[in-house]
C-alpha cells in the first residue's frame, strides 16, 4: 500500500506523482538514445542499420535509467542527503555504464532475434570499449537533463508559490485598506446625517422620519457587506439606493437619482463594497460642489459577456474637479487595486466625461452568478 501511495501521490518537493516522473524520465531517455543511435549510424556510415541501432540504444538507455532513477528517488530526492551522496552516485553511474551496455545489447539482441553477445569478448574488444564510453556519455547526458528538468520545475513551482503568497498578502492589504476607507467615510457621513436629522426633527418631523428610514437601510446594507468578501449585485444596489436616499433628503431638490438593475442580474456576485465608492464620488466630487446639483444614475447591464456597471452624474465633470481627474481619490484608487488583484486584466474601472456634462464611471468585471 505504501509503494502504491508513493507511485500515485505527488512526491515531496514536487507536484508530480512518482509514476509520472518515471514516465517523463523514460521519455528523456528515449530521446537521448535515439540521438545516439543516429550519431553512431552517421559515424559508421551504416544507414541501413539505423533501426537496429535505435533498438540497442533504447534498451541500453532504459536499463541505465533503472539505476539513475533508483539512486535519484532513494538518495538524491532528499535535499538534506543530496550533497552527501552526490559523489558516490557519480561513481556508481560510471560503474553502471558497462552493465547497462551489456544488458541493453543482450535485450536488444533478443528483440531482434540476433545472437547474444559474449561477455568474455568485452575486455579485449576495443569497439565495445568505445561503445561503453559512449554509453557513459549518454548516461551523463540523461542524468543532467533529468536533474535539470526537475530543477526547472522546482524553480517554477517555487515562483508560483511565491506569487500565490504575494497575491494573498496583497488581498489582505486591500481588505485592510477597504476597512480603513469605510472607517474614514462612514463616521463623517454618519455625523453629518445625525446633525441634519437633529435639525429636521424640530422643523420637519416627516422628513426626519424619512431620513432615519434611509439611514437604517444604509447601515443594514453596508454593515453586512463590510464583513463579507463577496456580495450580490442586488445588495450593492440596495446600499447605493439607501445612500442616495440619504443624500436626497440632505440636498433636497438639488439631487435626483435612479438605480436601474435588471432582474436577471440581481444574483450576480461581485466583491463587497465595490460600487459604494463610485456613488460617493459622484456626490462628493460631482454634485455637492455644484450649486444647482444634478442627477446620479446607477445602471447595470451585460456587455460582451461581462458585467458592466455605470455610475454617471451631471455634476462638475473631470475638467472642473482636480480630484476626479486624478482618479477620484482613495476610493477609486482602492477599487482599481482590488480589481487588479482579484481579476487582473479581466476587469477595469474607467472614468470618462459624461454627456452633456458630468462624469461616467464604468466598472467592468467578469459576470459571476451564485
Amino acid at each position: 500500500m505504501t509503494v502504491l501511495t508513493r507511485l500515485f501521490q505527488p512526491a515531496p518537493g514536487t507536484c508530480r506523482p512518482l509514476l509520472r516522473r518515471i514516465a517523463d524520465d523514460a521519455g528523456v531517455s528515449v530521446i537521448v538514445c535515439t540521438l545516439v543511435a543516429v550519431l553512431i549510424t552517421l559515424v559508421t556510415g551504416r544507414t541501413r542499420e539505423l533501426y537496429d541501432q535505435m533498438v540497442y540504444s533504447v534498451c541500453v538507455g532504459l536499463i541505465a535509467l533503472v539505476f539513475i532513477d533508483g539512486m535519484r528517488f532513494t538518495l538524491l530526492d532528499d535535499p538534506a542527503r543530496r550533497r552527501r551522496w552526490l559523489v558516490p552516485c557519480i561513481v556508481v553511474l560510471v560503474a553502471v555504464a558497462p552493465v547497462a551496455h551489456f544488458g541493453g545489447i543482450s535485450v536488444g539482441s533478443l528483440l531482434l532475434g540476433r545472437p547474444l553477445p559474449d561477455l568474455s569478448d568485452y575486455p579485449n574488444d576495443h569497439g565495445q570499449k568505445g561503445m561503453i564510453g559512449l554509453t557513459l556519455l549518454a548516461i551523463g547526458a540523461m542524468t543532467l537533463l533529468i536533474l535539470n528538468r526537475e530543477r526547472v520545475e522546482r524553480i517554477k513551482r517555487e515562483g508560483m508559490e511565491a506569487r500565490v503568497r504575494a497575491e494573498t498578502v496583497e488581498r489582505q492589504v486591500l481588505q485592510a485598506q477597504l476597512r480603513l476607507l469605510q472607517a474614514q467615510i462612514e463616521p463623517h457621513m454618519l455625523f453629518n446625517t445625525l446633525a441634519n436629522l437633529q435639525g429636521l426633527i424640530a422643523i420637519d418631523p416627516r422628513q426626519a422620519s424619512q431620513m432615519l428610514d434611509h439611514l437604517i437601510q444604509y447601515l443594514r446594507a453596508t454593515l453586512s457587506a463590510a464583513r463579507a468578501e463577496t456580495t450580490t449585485l442586488a445588495q450593492e444596489f440596495a446600499a447605493a439606493d439607501a445612500y442616495l436616499g440619504l443624500m436626497a433628503v440632505r440636498m433636497g431638490a438639488r439631487l435626483s437619482y435612479r438605480c436601474v438593475l435588471p432582474d436577471d442580474l440581481r444574483g450576480a456576485r461581485l466583491p463587497a463594497m465595490l460600487l459604494q465608492p463610485l456613488v460617493e464620488n459622484a456626490i462628493i466630487h460631482g454634485l455637492e460642489p455644484k450649486i444647482e446639483g444634478g442627477t446620479v444614475t446607477v445602471e447595470a447591464s451585460v456587455r460582451a459577456g461581462l458585467l458592466d456597471i455605470c455610475v454617471s452624474d451631471t455634476g462638475l465633470g473631470l475638467d472642473d474637479t482636480r480630484t476626479a481627474a486624478k482618479g477620484s481619490g482613495v476610493g477609486v484608487t482602492t477599487t482599481r487595486e482590488r480589481l487588479h488583484v482579484l481579476y487582473g486584466a479581466r476587469a477595469a474601472l474607467t472614468l470618462i466625461p459624461a454627456q452633456p456634462h458630468g462624469v461616467l464611471a464604468r466598472l467592468t468585471l467578469p459576470l459571476e452568478t451564485a
